[in-house]
């Protein structure tokens, strides 16, 4: 058995996430509250050391952005961090609504940088995927063959304004079957990443904590 006192602790802090299988008490409320103050206060640190102090405070003490010199570039600068300060308004229920001008700003700019790349990385690679030639000479032909027919009846699906009857309500029903072999996958990643989580901390425990195993 272990005599480190950071690998007690650790073996403390794992009992107490488990025990929320038991039911909720204070020994998880313990430790899910102290894992979120761990890591805002870390994050809140390395933005200050690696955000904030070197883009922000040194650019505005020194008189000039590198990026954009003159009066211009100071504007740039103490422009976004006037909208950020406006956030902490959100604190005065009198000057509350203040608060909405930098959160629409911040929404805007998000959302205009994102979706371009949400599209092209959700919606057009996945198009582009599908672009297959549609030959039966090998087996990986035959996979482009299933990527092909799962994309129509998939969609096929998806598509109410036809009463799915006949040949497209068969199609329809293949269409089900895809995204079900689609979900079922997913699920099954996802399992396995939880359970590698877990195997994890039981050779943490019976390993570097009790020392059952080498």
């Amino acid at each position: 058995m272990s005599l480190d006192p950071g690998i007690w602790l650790a073996a403390f802090l794992t009992f107490c996430i488990f025990s929320f299988l038991y039911k909720d008490n204070h020994f998880y409320k313990f430790a899910e509250h102290l894992s979120v103050g761990i890591s805002a206060g870390y994050w809140l640190v390395i933005l200050i050391r690696q955000t904030l102090i070197p883009t922000f405070l040194n650019p505005l003490f020194a008189g000039e952005w590198p990026l954009v010199p003159g009066k211009i570039g100071i504007f740039l600068l103490v422009f976004p961090a006037f909208m950020g300060i406006l956030l902490f308004a959100r604190f005065s229920r009198k000057w509350a609504y203040i608060a909405r001008y930098p959160i629409a700003m911040i929404w805007g700019i998000g959302t205009g940088a994102v979706v371009p790349l949400v599209l092209q990385n959700s919606i057009i690679r996945q198009l582009q995927a599908t672009m297959v030639p549609v030959t039966l000479h090998s087996w990986q032909d035959l996979g482009s063959m299933f990527i092909v027919v799962g994309v129509i009846t998939g969609l096929i699906y998806f598509f109410f304004s036809k009463e799915h009857t006949g040949v497209f309500g068969s199609a329809a029903n293949v269409g089900i079957w895809i995204l079900m072999i689609g979900f079922g996958a997913t699920f099954g990643f996802t399992v396995m990443a939880r359970v590698s989580l877990l195997i994890g901390r039981i050779i943490f425990l019976m390993r570097d904590w009790l020392g059952i195993i080498g």
